[in-house]
């Protein structure tokens, strides 16, 4: 056995690792970015409030999901957007293109996560607590906030190849985002009532199927992207 081989897959997890590792340094030393979708969170999230008080069930989700729409657009897109061309080529020379798309996938993952929990916790104390089963739609905000994290990291990675950057990722994001909005208030609609929904695990390995699909996507194809 070749133990370079062998310790290949090792070594990649650490070259994600420290790519993770950077860009939560970069998170930690910009604030002013975090503090600034934190305060879109929050004044998003209260202006709803004042215009329409304790919404129904379907217009509180469907607030929710729209919302952590527009989270993600301010908190993901900028994932490679932000990165100058002195830079990548800097990662071009340490590590390779698969390494460096997951990192970001996964980080983005991450953050999206929080930042859709965080806006859960916002959205009950202003707006009420309409669930039913509140672990169900914690574990699908969850879901949510990483498929949508790892489809608008997929197309900044795209996008940020073209002059027309937002322009370009906002053309390409809304025929695939859209079904996968629709499909996550479908989803969600079961923690709003105490009856189990037919098939509901079906939907949800279909959203599973679809970030699964993302990834592999990015996976194939940031390559090419990255060699140019």
């Amino acid at each position: 056995m070749n133990p370079d081989a062998e310790n290949a897959p090792m070594k990649n997890n650490r070259r994600i690792l420290a790519l993770i590792q950077k860009d939560l340094l970069l998170e930690m030393r910009q604030q002013y970015t975090l503090y600034g979708i934190l305060l879109y969170v929050a004044s998003t999230i209260f202006v709803v409030y004042l215009s329409m008080d304790r919404p129904e069930d379907k217009t509180w989700n469907g607030l929710f999901w729209i919302i952590q729409l527009f989270v993600c657009i301010n908190a993901v897109a900028k994932s490679f957007l932000a990165e100058s061309r002195g830079r990548m080529l800097y990662f071009y020379s340490i590590a390779g293109a698969v390494d460096f798309v997951v990192s970001k996938l996964l980080f983005n993952a991450i953050l999206m996560i929080a930042m859709s929990l965080l806006s859960l916790g916002v959205f009950t104390i202003l707006l009420g607590n309409p669930l039913e089963n509140g672990g169900k739609f914690i574990f699908i905000t969850c879901l949510g906030g990483m498929s949508l994290s790892l489809v608008f990291t997929f197309l900044a990675a795209i996008a940020a190849k073209a002059q027309q950057q937002a322009a370009l990722m906002a053309i390409m994001g809304f025929p695939i985002i859209i079904p996968q909005l629709l499909l996550l208030m479908k989803i969600s609609t079961a923690a709003f009532s105490s009856v189990i929904q037919a098939g509901w695990w079906q939907m949800v390995f279909l959203l599973v199927g679809l970030d699964l699909m993302v990834i592999a996507l990015a996976v194939i194809l940031f390559p090419f992207l990255w060699k140019d």
